[in-house]
């Protein structure tokens, strides 16, 4: 499965938020022109399918995209409350969120209908492109607190700003604003650690299917060299790749 990651609400700056129906609907019914291709993502992030937009109208409130190829797909869709879109139209990150379809025949096929959204994000080309890390031998980041103590977080998602941190227990003394001086993790395959301070940006409570809670901690990479950037740029683009030959 691609697994894009998805911005939280906390990571998203208002500047790339589009909002209002007649916005929204002028910006995907230029993706639906174009015939764009987006990743939908249901279940909580556990199935996807490809599609492309058909039309969007401001006036009825409407978003039309195509059914996946998958009868079984299809279904599972439909009984779905919520569902995220997330595509690169012009190798700009575009990501949006949808309440429940229902089928309906467009053009003599079937397609799927859904309230127009509320908002879309759109990133500009300028922003770092972000990937969910494999959960297999996930990413170890390790930073020294303020207090000399060790920070030991498993990595959600990377760029070559900064990461997104996962873990069940709330590291005392974590806030938005506080500077890690001494932090490193390394890459898989990659001998070499990077070595880095990084300022916490964001720190979210969150909740599993399963209900246990956990924090998600956003961290900026401050002063990392170049060739380190490039690195992870070069692993961003072997993770996506291997993903999309398992489509």
């Amino acid at each position: 499965m691609t697994q894009i990651a998805q911005l939280t609400e906390a990571e998203i700056d208002e500047r790339f938020r589009i909002v209002g129906a007649r916005p929204v609907a002028f910006l995907l019914a230029g993706f639906a022109k174009e015939n764009d291709a987006f990743s939908v993502h249901f279940r909580d992030g556990d199935e996807m399918f490809l599609s492309t937009l058909l039309a969007a109208d401001a006036e009825r409130g409407r978003l039309i995209f195509d059914c996946s190829g998958s009868p079984e797909t299809n279904r599972r869709f439909l009984a779905c409350e919520r569902s995220a879109f997330v595509g690169r139209p012009g190798g700009v990150l575009v990501q949006f969120h949808v309440g429940q379809a229902r089928e309906i025949l467009f053009g003599g096929s079937k397609a799927f209908i859904v309230p127009l959204p509320d908002s879309v994000i759109r990133l500009q080309r300028r922003e770092h492109f972000r990937i969910e890390t494999p959960r297999v031998n996930p990413l170890e980041f390790f930073g020294r607190m303020p207090d000399c103590g060790l920070l030991r977080l498993v990595v959600h998602d990377i760029s070559v700003g900064g990461i997104g941190a996962d873990t069940t227990v709330q590291p005392a003394g974590i806030e938005t604003g506080l500077v890690l001086p001494n932090c490193h993790f390394s890459l898989p395959g990659d001998s070499r650690d990077m070595f880095f301070s990084a300022t916490v940006r964001h720190v979210r409570e969150l909740s599993s299917r399963a209900g246990t809670r956990l924090w998600r901690i956003g961290l900026q990479f401050n002063d990392l060299p170049t060739g380190d950037q490039t690195r992870i740029q070069r692993y961003i683009a072997k993770v996506e790749r291997e993903r999309h030959e398992l489509i």
